[in-house]
């Protein structure tokens, strides 16, 4: 029986993978990809050459599980990886490591790069008890969602695409107050990387004088706002 092997790879600067994660992609039998090109660069880069790419994306992903766990049920060393950072973190790999556990094979995933933990220790904003929201729906849902944070006790962590930052944060305006707190990290690693913090009001200001580019994670301070007891 073999293993699924879960790789992160860099969010950017490719000199943070680790030297485990090279050693595993260079053993590997089968390396499942979000993307082949995309994994193909990185492995020129490192020199890594032998393991047989296969497709599994968000568009193929239950057409093809069955196929994937054969592959980890039939191969000493099937990895995972997605285009940059953990697989399974707003990113395919979730179907795969549940039937993976539900026919018994051995999961495992190696630590390294994710955005939401780098982007809320610059952030400012309390790292002790925080909540992750992934991507917001890109049309229904989205009010219900950004409701469902206003009172939120912990800082609330969301990823976001560059064209559709300012709609969410003049929402966030909208449901939860031009005055609260909030960040914007975005090119993590890169060159151009940055965070902006300030009320989301002034995060409008500024991205719309400076539309954004790049990945980007959104964060929303604590509503730290003790309600009145209004009990008798």
């Amino acid at each position: 029986m073999g293993k699924l092997l879960l790789v992160p790879t860099p969010l950017g600067n490719l000199g943070d993978i680790t030297y485990r994660a090279l050693e595993s992609l260079k053993s590997a039998d089968i390396i499942l990809a979000e993307d082949t090109r995309t994994t193909s660069k990185l492995l020129a880069h490192y020199g890594i050459s032998g393991a047989k790419l296969k497709s599994f994306h968000l568009h193929n992903e239950h057409k093809v599980l069955q196929h994937a766990l054969e592959l980890v049920r039939n191969h000493e060393h099937v990895c995972l990886v997605s285009d940059a950072g953990t697989p399974g973190i707003s990113d395919p790999g979730f179907l795969l490591v549940r039937a993976c556990r539900e026919n018994n094979l051995e999961v495992e995933c190696l630590p390294g790069a994710t955005a939401l933990i780098p982007a809320l220790v610059i952030s400012g904003f309390p790292t002790d008890r925080f909540v992750f929201e992934g991507f917001l729906p890109h049309k229904k849902g989205r009010q219900t969602r950004i409701l469902s944070i206003k009172n939120e006790t912990r800082t609330v962590i969301f990823y976001e695409s560059p064209h559709r930052l300012l709609k969410t944060l003049e929402q966030c305006a909208e449901f939860l107050g031009p005055q609260r707190q909030a960040a914007v990290a975005r090119e993590l690693t890169k060159l151009y990387e940055e965070c902006v913090t300030g009320t989301i009001e002034e995060l409008i200001t500024h991205f719309k004088a400076k539309p954004p580019k790049g990945e980007i994670v959104l964060l929303i301070q604590a509503n730290d706002k003790k309600e009145k007891d209004t009990s008798s």
